[in-house]
């Protein structure tokens, strides 16, 4: 163990950076790096090159490589991040040429809209440990260094050898780790192939199309770019061994508090539903968000919640309720179509007053989901009818006659005997829900004290009053 000042750990110093180790292995390769003690534990600050990182670390989740201090990697979320990645390979391309003042081709802003442009990105650093040495870096077996100072001798940074001994274990970031090798993937084959990529993972829309002169010249840039400037940042803990890294690990993801869907969402300027939203629904007056859901009805304000507006529009464009792997590409073109739904929502009777769930069930989410799955099954979907358009230009046609009230019966078909069913002259609805047979789950909500509320399991309940809804209006049978 190094020695310590009062107590304190002792700064490297020349001659203690060039103790750490007396021979110097085969194969190093020398990082600046600036040393700082988190907490008291020496640690490196490092930036390497976007390409490099991937070769000079490893993960620990696979139990036949050693100990395993990671959770299992989730590809779907490596894959978002590579996306993430590669627009800001390419923003930074650009970035450059408007550096040195060199006109940005047309292609650039074309692929940046397929992409998703956003103001800024960045990369948060990724912690690391080195194993293979004595905690802290020093003693036999240790990192060799030397001190880099400026002409009037005061340091300026650290310049320390990396043998292949020195592995980076990736503490937290390996789905970082996993989409930068997606991305040089993805950069790879364009350059070799000429091609977009038809297979798995798939980061860029396009899919098997030749890629175009202009656009090779954005990926070549985007590439140079992943292999010189621009840089990942690490933080390199030394010598820990395995039980402090399952603890670090636990503490970087667990001690931080997140923030709420709704804020995340309001931050977000990349994704073009979050856009659309703000830029287009909320500035047209057609609804208010807020970042706070109301449990108590009572106090409802007319408002919804961020993340609510989000899921329905987001299932209107893309039939999911998020919008992940949302781009400009595919919801710039839907825009209209979307608009258009909520428009006729912002009209119905109460909806977005003060006390709106009392005054209609529209006020409700799972309702608007079901409304945002119509208008995609007619608009978007791959198994859309033949004159979906025109289906869809009817249901907005005979929007006002969906009763949106507590009371419409057929929002507690289920719970009616067959008296009030025959009353209500509802018997023709059973034919548009899902058969007895299917296991559907047909607890949608309960009717209390005249207000009808629909149940939690979203997913379940919102194409069943998608079914009754298209009823209501005449539109086909989806089960037919």
């Amino acid at each position: 163990m190094y020695p310590a000042q009062d107590g304190m750990p002792a700064p490297l110093t020349l001659d203690s950076l060039d103790a750490l180790a007396a021979d110097g292995d085969i194969n190093e390769t020398p990082f600046n790096v600036f040393i700082g003690h988190n907490l008291g534990h020496r640690v490196f600050t490092m930036s390497v090159p976007f390409r490099q990182f991937y070769d000079i670390s490893d993960v620990a989740n696979d139990r036949d490589a050693g100990p395993v201090a990671q959770r299992p990697l989730d590809m779907t979320h490596a894959r978002n991040l590579a996306k993430y990645m590669l627009r800001g390979l390419v923003s930074a391309a650009k970035m450059r040429r408007l550096i040195q003042e060199k006109p940005v081709p047309a292609a650039f802003e074309a692929i940046m809209s397929a992409l998703g442009n956003q103001p800024y990105f960045s990369l948060q650093p990724i912690v690391c440990n080195i194993r293979n040495t004595p905690y802290g870096g020093n003693g036999l077996g240790g990192i060799r260094g030397l001190r880099l100072q400026t002409e009037r001798g005061e340091t300026a940074a650290f310049k320390v050898f990396l043998s292949e001994r020195h592995v980076l274990w990736v503490i937290d970031g390996q789905h970082r780790r996993a989409g930068a090798d997606f991305v040089m993937t993805f950069l790879q084959t364009v350059r070799q192939s000429g091609k977009y990529p038809g297979k798995a993972p798939v980061i860029f829309p396009e899919k098997s199309r030749e890629v175009t002169p202009e656009e090779m010249a954005v990926w070549n840039e985007a590439y140079d770019a992943a292999r010189s400037y621009a840089t990942i940042t690490l933080e390199v803990h030394l010598g820990l061994d395995i039980d402090q890294e399952r603890q670090l690990f636990h503490d970087l993801n667990k001690l931080g508090k997140k923030v709420s869907s709704s804020m995340a969402l309001q931050f977000d300027s990349s994704n073009p539903i979050t856009q659309f939203i703000k830029e287009s629904l909320v500035a047209d007056g057609l609804l208010r968000v807020t970042d706070t859901e109301v449990k108590d009805w009572a106090d409802d304000t007319g408002e919804m919640p961020l993340k609510d507006v989000v899921a329905v529009t987001s299932l209107a464009f893309l039939n999911k309720s998020n919008a992940t792997g949302a781009t400009p590409a595919i919801v710039e073109p839907r825009q209209n179509v979307v608009h258009q739904l909520w428009q006729k929502v912002s009209d119905i009777p109460g909806f977005g007053d003060a006390g709106a769930k009392e005054k209609t069930v529209a006020a409700q989410p799972v309702v608007l989901k079901a409304l945002a799955k119509i208008a995609f099954d007619l608009n978007f979907s791959n198994r859309r009818p033949e004159n979906g358009p025109e289906l869809y230009e009817m249901f907005l046609a005979k929007f006002d006659e969906i009763d949106f009230s507590h009371q419409n019966p057929v929002w507690r078909y289920f719970d009616l005997e067959q008296s009030e069913v025959d009353e209500a002259s509802l018997n023709d609805l059973k034919d548009w829900l899902p058969p007895t047979d299917t296991g559907a789950n047909r607890d949608i909500g309960s009717y209390q004290g005249g207000f009808m509320r629909f149940g939690a399991k979203h997913n379940d309940i919102y194409p069943i009053i998608g079914d009754m809804i298209r009823w209501q209006v005449g539109l086909p049978n989806r089960h037919k």
